[in-house]
């Protein structure tokens, strides 16, 4: 590739200096708002669903919250260091061709999340019109539509909604929660330990962390924005806050609502929670509940059109331009509304597959990066060779590959779906350990794998390439 297609490539995906905004708190209701939705309450749902006890299942929440966000504020740093989106910083781990394995991963995240996420807007619109609610597939298709041309208008506008989102369900999510401990009279039965139950702990525990690892694959598309000299303690902190405490206590409502609602659905069990503090309050929660879903589901077509643009950049050099970005956000949207359309009505036990599954694909890449990241090359990367496909990090880079291999391998005998249930998690009664095993062996096969990477070499060449980066990227990339 030439000189010439690699800065073009950068007005597609790097953010130069010059163009970095914004301070490093606002990353708080990026994310808190990217978790106040009606997804995040169905989070939430699965352990009581699955047969736990209310006090066991937000045990699991509030430990796999704190386990999966840990992890995903560590790839928000990279953002501000490197102004590259999430993926393409992975061309240094998996060369420039081997990256597209995570951009597949990436891709099932966004489609599979916007189909379930239209799903849920159809259940949220019937239990908020009731009879005089449009036909189920017409809002799926409706608000599928309109996500989309939310994510049209572009970046701004959907952080705008995102402030307003984070405002309105902070509110909200306050006044339901101490109006709640002095109002809602809560069964007894509920606040027991009850009998301990490995399965659907487990299960709710690892779906809690799924759901909040999965922001992982685009959480530094958006701190890519910030100046570049956002210190690595002050954005984790300030993503972490947002996110954790977002998610934690959606899907813990989600928890408390099925809990007094056991045979509803996530919108009904929500609303008839709410509607216990104050008549009509349910329908305002669940609105904005709503709301917040909209937005998410517009970063994810956002993320998509991003990741497909990268895809094929990986084999023509792409041009910035509406066309493409249109293109793209239609491919997304036609996957998306294609299966929710076809997605069946047992909503809860197939949402908690996709966040298995996600769990799965993601957890040796989390590993492989980070470790890339802060251990291996300590965030010293050459911005212009990661969109050199004849560049210092490859085509195909064999470490990663052969580390997420491994990794993914080893976690097999541990999968726990209804698909698919692994030897070694049927002989500890279906119980999923599988991302604790992929963690580790993802990290050591991949720091073995780099034990004779000259690393001061790359270092010195990294620093060769990007002299006189920023001042190469015309203004208007």
């Amino acid at each position: 590739m030439t000189r010439r297609a690699i800065i073009e490539v950068h007005s597609i995906d790097y953010v130069p200096h010059a163009e970095r905004h914004g301070k490093v708190r606002d990353l708080w209701p990026v994310w808190f708002a990217g978790d106040a939705n009606l997804a995040t309450v169905a989070v939430g749902v699965i352990g009581i669903a699955l047969g736990g006890t209310m006090f066991w299942t937000a045990l699991a929440v509030i430990g796999g919250c704190a386990l999966g966000t840990f992890f995903m504020a560590f790839h928000s740093t990279q953002g501000p260091q490197l102004g590259l989106p999430q993926l393409i910083q992975s061309r240094p781990q998996f060369g420039y061709m081997g990256a597209l394995l995570v951009w597949v991963v990436a891709m099932v995240a966004y489609i599979g999340y916007n189909a379930f996420n239209g799903v849920l807007a159809a259940q949220a619109v019937h239990q908020l019109a009731g009879a005089h609610a449009p036909a189920h597939r017409s809002i799926i298709l409706m608000f599928l539509l309109l996500a989309c041309a939310m994510a049209v208008v572009g970046y701004d506008w959907i952080h705008h909604l995102q402030r307003i989102v984070a405002y309105c369900m902070l509110t909200l999510l306050a006044i339901f929660t101490v109006g709640g401990l002095w109002v809602i009279p809560v069964p007894p039965q509920l606040l027991e330990l009850g009998t301990f139950r490995t399965i659907p702990f487990l299960v709710q525990f690892f779906a809690a962390a799924a759901y909040q690892l999965s922001w992982s694959i685009y959480v530094s598309d958006y701190s890519r924005y910030l100046p570049p000299n956002v210190g690595v303690v002050a954005s984790f902190v300030w993503t972490y806050v947002g996110a954790m405490v977002g998610g934690a206590w959606m899907m813990l409502v989600g928890t408390y609502a099925a809990a007094l609602s056991p045979h509803a659905d996530v919108a009904g069990a929500m609303q008839q929670a709410a509607d216990a503090l104050a008549p009509g309050f349910g329908s305002w929660l669940l609105a904005g509940a709503l709301l917040g879903l909209m937005s998410i589901s517009a970063l994810n077509f956002y993320g998509a059109s991003l990741t497909l643009l990268s895809v094929a950049d990986c084999y023509r050099p792409q041009r910035a331009g509406i066309g493409r970005r249109l293109a793209a956000l239609a491919v997304a949207a036609v996957l998306s509304i294609a299966i929710a359309l076809a997605a069946s009505k047992d909503f809860v036990s197939r949402f908690a597959d996709l966040l298995a599954v996600l769990l799965y694909l993601f957890t040796p890449w989390t590993a492989i990066n980070l470790v890339d990241f802060y251990w291996v090359r300590k965030c010293r990367y050459s911005v212009r060779e990661i969109f050199n496909p004849h560049g210092i990090y490859g085509r195909w880079s064999w470490r990663g590959l052969l580390a997420y291999g491994v990794g993914f391998a080893a976690m097999i005998p541990f999968f726990s779906t209804g698909m698919y249930v692994g030897p070694v998690a049927r002989a500890l009664g279906g119980a999923d350990l599988a991302m604790l095993v992929g963690l580790p062996v993802s990290s050591l096969v991949y720091l073995w794998a780099c034990r004779s990477l000259d690393i001061r070499r790359e270092w010195a060449a990294a620093l060769l390439a990007d002299q006189g980066l920023e001042s190469a990227v015309p203004d208007s990339a």
